[in-house]
Formats: structure tokens, sequence, C-alpha cells
């Protein structure tokens, strides 16, 4: 069901403050979350050996964890401290470690086979702590969805016509054609509008008048990470392969989606943008606006989740579905040969 060997978001890095246990559950595994003396992070399966309460519940102790319920005590590598009562500490009282990372103020979580974790394949984010570059962030919402819905919508530029008519889309974005590449670490889907009006959340922040040159990129990377780049430019001096005009827009938005379990997702993102760096009224505005917008995301992906489950005959593929159909298919096949070298592994 999922692709384990890969990095996923747990958390804000400001969620896991000193002094406390954060409980999150990633691909249907339940972590554990805490910061230790020196202010690193660590992550540990959410369940003592003994009665499987969870570690969560408990008590920080020094770098260590301490069960609630009988006091047994591991440290951030899994490994049992203290069995209080016992002469000899089992073998077997440990815990999962899981490697985690710290980055773009996001905590990052390996859950596959820790040996092969590797911190440079972390999505990179392009022009993160760039001085000349604009910064909002998100918070976080939980989707009543499985997590290919949401990679299938942030593979759908046609969709904003009609879930964001008051925001990211307008007439233009009706018709246009889609353009689709397939890459060694995903899919994008991509188009340009020439000579098109500004859709209504852009409009109030482009250089020039009138109306403008747009390209929606749309890209999404296995297993469950996407970024979205809105590209503004007056009209008729865009279009690919075309140097970018002076007065060009540009908006970075980093969408990072965590299976929960089949049923749920936890969505994470942040938006760069290449103007008004230190202007924290429009990073507000950014915020509020981008929210609006995906509350209307949430609201179809939840009930598309349901329709699907509960669907009475086959649903429909459309053309505009190219892109997302390519993702699920080589994202399955990346998860059976992760299966298959596990199952020889054993």
């Amino acid at each position: 069901m999922y692709l384990r060997n890969s990095w996923y978001v747990a958390a804000w890095d400001s969620e896991v403050v000193a002094g406390e246990l954060k409980p999150v559950t990633l691909l249907g595994e339940n972590v554990v979350l805490y910061r230790k003396k020196d202010g690193t992070v660590a992550a540990l399966e959410d369940a003592c050996p003994h009665r499987k309460l969870p570690l969560s519940m408990g008590r920080i102790k020094g770098d260590d964890v301490e069960c609630g319920y009988h006091g047994l005590t591991f440290d951030c590598t899994g490994t049992c401290t203290r069995v209080p009562g016992a002469e000899k500490i089992p073998h077997v009282a440990r815990v999962r470690s899981y490697p985690i990372s710290e980055r773009y103020g996001l905590l990052w979580v390996w859950m596959g086979d820790a040996a092969l974790a590797d911190e440079s394949k972390i999505f990179e984010v392009e022009h993160y702590g760039d001085p000349s570059w604009g910064v909002n962030r998100g918070e976080s919402m939980v989707l009543d969805c499985n997590y290919l819905y949401m990679t299938d919508n942030l593979l759908d530029p046609s969709h904003v016509a009609w879930v964001h008519q008051s925001s990211f889309g307008n007439a233009a974005t009706e018709e246009a054609p889609l353009e689709t590449t397939v890459g060694t670490d995903g899919v994008t889907v991509w188009r340009w509008m020439i000579d098109v009006e500004p859709a209504p959340f852009y409009a109030p922040f482009l250089k020039f008048a009138g109306n403008c040159d747009r390209k929606q990129h749309y890209e999404v990377r296995y297993p469950s990470n996407a970024i979205i780049k809105a590209i503004f430019v007056p009209a008729n001096t865009g279009g690919e392969d075309k140097p970018l005009h002076e007065d060009v827009f540009l908006m970075d938005s980093y969408n990072f989606m965590t299976p929960v379990d089949e049923n749920h997702t936890k969505y994470y993102w942040f938006q760069m943008r290449n103007f008004a760096p230190d202007d924290a009224e429009i990073s507000s505005r950014f915020a509020a606006s981008v929210r609006g917008a995906f509350e209307e995301d949430r609201a179809v992906l939840n009930a598309v989740h349901k329709g699907m489950a509960n669907k009475q005959t086959p649903n429909l593929d459309l053309k505009i579905d190219v892109g997302p159909l390519r993702f699920r298919r080589n994202l399955a096949k990346r998860i059976e040969a992760e299966n298959q070298l596990a199952v020889a592994a054993e």
C-alpha cells in the first residue's frame, strides 16, 4: 500500500517542544516524537513492548522515554535501559527507532529500512533561505481520504476552473490542453495559457496590468510530495523555453502528503514567492487565501473518497487523468518491487 523506503513529513518542527511527547501516525504506524537535551529530535515506536501502552502516555527522562505503566525506559535508539524490579533486561525489550531529520521547518521520518535512510533524498526546496524570496507557511490539515486522491488532485490543473473559481481558477483554465511529462522521480502536468485574464488570487500581486501569459506546473514526486509552480508574465511574452519577463510573478507551492492510514491523509504546505520577502501582511494574506482554497479541495476529496468507496457503477477516466494514472501506475510498480525485495530478504 505504501512506499516505505522514503521520507515522510511527521510534523512541523514547532510542534515538538522540549519536555513533551508528540504522538503521530504515519503509514498506519504509531510513532512518538520528542526532543533530546541537545534539541535534536528522536522518533520511536509508540508502544511499550510489555503491554503496548503508548510511550506517548509516559514521560521524558533525560534523553530517554519512560513508559507510564511500569516504568520501562528506552533511549533514542529504541534500546531498553531500565526494567524496574528485573535482574536482567530481556533482549526483546526494545522498540523501533526511526531515522528523523529536521529541514525546512518540518520533521521528516524515514519509514523503511533504517540502513537505507539518506538525507540527500529529502525533497529539495529551491530558494529556501534565499532572502529575496518571501515565504508563507500553512498549518496542516487532515483529510478523510486516501493519499492517492491527493496526488490525483495535485496532478490536475484543470480542477481549479471549477473547485477554485474565486481564487486560483477562472474561465481561462477550463479548456487549455494539458501536457504530461513522466520523469524518473515523478510526473508533471503543465500548460501555458496565452493572453488570458489573471485569476483572482494572483491579480492583486502582479507587477503589470492587463492580460497575462500563465503557466501551471503541477509536479508530484514519489511517494507523495508536490511542487505547484505558478508563473505569470505580461501577455504574449511567455511560453516554453522563453526567458522570463523581468516583471514575472513566481509562486512555488510545496505540498507534502503523509498517509495516516488508507482512509486519512495529513497535509502540510508552504508557499514561496519572488517578491515582498519581508512583508508579513502579504504572507498572512497568502496563507489565509491558500488555506481557504485547500479547504475547498478537502471538501471535494473527502466526498470523492466516499463516492469511490461506495460506487455502484464503474468510474470513468478522462484524458485529463493521464498524469494521475501514470503516477499511480509507476508508484505501484515501486511499491511492488520494494515488497518483493522485503520478501526475498526474509
